[in-house]
């Protein structure tokens, strides 16, 4: 998988098309910063939701709603711990069989 473009370049190729002169086309844009016309139609949709201009979920949210998810597991797999743990100690505390006390 090639490795991603920085947000930075991908700011300046989205903000370079979306002050091109009449006449002047997102492929050539594209081509000229050397990246795909698909690519490029993705980076102004994504500027876009992260603007506010259309519906969607912005890039800040999506690195909130990973983070948050990332927390949630690491609170499932704690708390599975803690629950084994509990179950261990509390029949480690039963008396046993051959116990004297009454």
């Amino acid at each position: 998988m090639p490795k991603p473009y920085p947000s930075e370049f991908r700011d300046d190729v989205v903000r370079v098309a979306r002050g091109r002169e009449p006449g002047v086309t997102i492929e050539q844009i594209a081509k000229d910063f050397g990246v795909h016309p698909m690519t490029l139609q993705k980076w102004l949709r994504r500027a876009d939701v992260d603007e506010g201009a259309k519906p969607g979920q912005s890039r800040t949210e999506t690195a909130e709603l990973r983070e948050a998810r990332k927390r949630i597991r690491l609170l499932e797999q704690e708390n599975e711990v803690l629950r084994r743990a509990a179950a261990y100690l509390s029949q480690a505390n039963l008396p046993g069989k051959g116990s004297t006390r009454s």
